[in-house]
């Protein structure tokens, strides 16, 4: 993101912004984004996203509309401090692009608006009571990170027929989906009669000493978890799967476009589109308890290309055809 486009994106949180300026967004309705993992500074695209479902929804930041931003920076325990400094500044609705940042969200108000992305069951998450009529003050999109753990297996064993061995890197403070998703990639794994050994990782050096770790094991493909740390470690993890030297999926585009080889999931833009269109309804007038909560539609299959000839692997031409994009 351009610096200027991202000082005026969490310029309510810059000292050096003139008082007139701060007085003009302070008579404007205000949206509190509470990020776990930093993307909205660190990813044009998301930025563009939410813009975009704010602007379908009829507003348009600075004209009439504005943003308090606050980023965890992928720490978790950061979030209830951030949380509650939304709630203080007296936000119009709380965009939670995260599990574990609606929860925190969830704790901290009963009554602020919140808006949602949870890549889990959000009922069973405790965020809604039903999903056709989420009740209370949330509501949001249902990002369908855990239900498609068999399916990248699925696609792994497709890209690399022989594994049967596989590490499997997850982030064990990632929120409320990671032991769900543990458990979902296990009973895959099973059913498909292959070994796999889970490696917790939830900073940069529990990272590393994971990826020391999984070389010495000389895994046969290695799988990385959903998760907003993981995603804002991107380029770390593709850096170091590259030198492990084995294939290795993901839940998320971002990865692949970092130099990771394959991923399958949810499009994360599209989901947070939806989410600042709920947003934008919300200031609007819609109550959250009267929105049901949206199933992610859209679904991306992406491949670097460039990365599985660094890694000598010949893509089959069945998937490179069903690939919604093909990274060369």
């Amino acid at each position: 993101m351009r610096r200027r486009e991202f000082i005026a994106f969490a310029g309510s949180t810059a000292a050096a912004w003139p008082l007139a300026a701060r007085a003009q967004q302070r008579s404007l309705p205000l949206v509190g984004i509470l990020d776990q993992a930093g993307l909205f500074g660190a990813q044009p695209e998301v930025y563009r996203a939410f813009r975009q479902g704010l602007k379908e929804a009829g507003f348009v930041e600075g004209e009439n509309v504005a943003f308090e931003y606050r980023s965890a920076e992928g720490l978790l325990d950061r979030l209830h401090v951030l949380a509650a400094d939304l709630v203080r500044q007296r936000v119009a609705v709380i965009a939670a692009p995260s599990q574990a940042a609606a929860l925190m969200a969830k704790a901290a108000t009963a009554t602020i608006p919140i808006v949602f992305n949870a890549g889990e069951d959000p009922i069973k998450l405790g965020l809604v009571a039903s999903l056709a009529r989420p009740e209370g003050n949330l509501t949001g999109i249902n990002f369908l990170v855990v239900e498609l753990a068999a399916k990248r297996l699925e696609l792994l064993l497709e890209l690399a027929p022989g594994a049967r061995r596989l590490a499997v890197l997850v982030d064990p403070q990632g929120g409320g989906g990671t032991a769900s998703a543990v458990r979902e990639l296990e009973a895959a794994a099973r059913s498909m009669q292959l070994q796999i050994q889970i490696h917790n990782a939830s900073t940069n050096r529990e990272i590393d000493a994971a990826f020391v770790a999984i070389a010495r094991e000389r895994p046969d493909a290695l799988v990385v978890a959903a998760g907003p740390f993981i995603t804002s470690r991107r380029v770390q993890l593709s850096l170091l799967a590259g030198r492990l030297g084995v294939p290795a999926i993901y839940a998320n585009r971002l990865l692949v476009e970092a130099g990771g080889l394959i991923s399958y999931g949810a499009s994360l833009t599209d989901a947070i589109r939806q989410m600042a269109v709920y947003t934008g309804r919300i200031i609007n007038g819609a109550k959250p308890g009267d929105l049901p909560v949206v199933q992610s539609s859209t679904y991306e299959l992406v491949i670097n290309a460039q990365t599985a000839r660094i890694l000598g692997l010949a893509v089959p031409p069945s998937l490179l055809a069903r690939a919604d994009e093909v990274i060369e």
